[in-house]
C-alpha cells in the first residue's frame, strides 16, 4: 500500500491506495471508499483491499477530524456538515485523478454521504455500492432503539439510567453499548485488530462522533440527527449495490428503502453478518462486490 496526504482547504486528507492507479486505459476505475462514524477511521474498512488483488486499485481515507486527518477539536456543529464532508470527497477525487471514472463504496454513515455525491450525478462515477447504512438518519435510529429493546433487560436498564443522568461518558454505559455492538455492529470474537484501531482513534478525539452523532449509535442527539435522502432517491442514477448483514442495526427495512427508492438497485443480504460482512463474511461479500465491479467498469 501506498500513503499520500492530500490538500484540502487548509487542511490535510490522508490518504492509503492498494494497489495502483489507473493511467489512461492502463486498467479499471479504482474503488473509493467512505468510512463511517461519522468519526470513524478508514482502518475497518481495509478487508476491502482484498479487492486489489484482481489489478483494481482501492482507495481508503480519513475523513477530516478523525484518523491522521487534520484533527480540529476546538471546532464546533457549525463546521461539521455534510456539505463539508462533501467538499472534502470532491477535493480527494481531484487530487487523485480519478474524475473520468471511479467506483464509490460507503458504508454507513459513509453511506449517507456517499448517497449525497450520487445525487450530484458526477460524471465520472460508474457505480454506488451503499454497504450497512440507510436513506434515513431518524429511521436508522428508530430501528437501532428496536434491536436495543431486545437486550437484557439490566444492560438496556444501564444505559437508560446513564443517558437521564447525562453520564455517557461512564465507563458502565461503554460496556453496556458494548453487548449491543457485539450483537449487531460486529459479531466476530474478538474484533479485528483493524475494527479495533478504529475505534481507538475516535476514542482519542471523539469530536466528530459526538458532535454530529452523539454519545452512542441509538442515542443520537448531534448536529446530523434529521439528515434524509429518502424524499430524493430518485435522483440517484448510478448503478448502486445496496449490501447489509441480517443481523445489522442498519435492519433489512432500511435496505428496502433504498432498493425501493434508487431505480437501478440490486440487494445482497449477507445471512451470518451484523454490520461488518467485509470481516464476518469477508470472502462472499468481496466476491459479490468484485463481481459487481466488473459489471459496471
Amino acid at each position: 500500500m501506498t500513503a499520500g496526504v492530500a490538500p484540502y482547504r487548509w487542511f490535510e486528507t490522508y490518504y492509503v491506495i492498494a494497489g495502483t492507479l489507473p493511467t489512461g486505459d492502463g486498467g479499471p476505475p479504482p474503488l473509493l471508499t467512505l468510512h463511517g462514524g461519522p468519526g470513524a477511521t478508514h482502518e475497518y474498512l481495509l478487508s476491502l483491499a482484498d479487492l486489489a488483488r484482481s489489478g483494481r486499485a482501492v482507495i481508503f481515507y480519513d475523513q477530516l477530524g478523525n484518523g491522521r486527518s487534520t484533527h480540529l477539536p476546538e471546532r464546533g456543529a457549525d463546521f461539521w456538515t455534510v456539505e463539508l464532508f462533501r467538499d472534502q470527497l470532491h477535493s480527494l477525487i481531484d487530487h487523485l485523478g480519478i474524475a473520468g471514472g471511479y467506483h464509490l463504496l460507503g458504508q454507513s454513515w459513509g453511506g449517507f454521504l456517499a448517497q449525497e455525491h450520487a445525487l450530484e450525478r458526477p460524471a465520472g462515477l460508474r457505480s454506488l455500492i451503499l454497504s450497512n447504512t440507510a436513506a434515513s438518519f431518524p429511521a436508522f435510529v428508530r430501528e437501532a432503539n428496536r434491536l436495543r429493546q431486545r437486550l437484557p433487560a439490566e444492560v438496556e436498564a444501564t444505559l437508560r439510567r446513564h443517558e437521564e443522568a447525562g453520564s455517557t461518558d461512564d465507563p458502565e454505559y461503554e460496556a453496556a453499548c458494548q453487548v449491543f455492538y457485539q450483537r449487531h455492529l460486529c459479531r466476530l470474537e474478538p474484533w479485528p485488530e483493524e475494527v479495533q484501531s478504529s475505534f481507538q482513534w475516535m476514542a482519542r478525539d471523539p469530536t466528530v462522533y459526538h458532535t454530529m452523532n452523539g454519545p452512542s449509535e441509538f442515542h443520537v442527539i448531534g448536529s446530523i440527527k434529521d439528515w434524509e435522502a429518502e424524499s430524493r432517491l430518485a435522483g440517484i442514477d448510478a448503478p448502486t449495490l445496496v449490501v447489509s448483514g441480517r443481523h445489522d442495526e442498519a435492519t433489512p427495512a432500511l435496505q428496502e428503502v433504498l432498493v425501493t427508492g434508487i431505480r437501478r438497485s440490486r440487494q445482497v443480504i449477507f445471512e451470518e453478518s451484523s454490520h461488518m460482512p467485509f470481516w464476518e463474511e469477508r470472502r462472499a461479500y468481496m466476491e459479490a462486490v468484485a463481481g459487481w465491479l466488473a459489471e459496471f467498469d
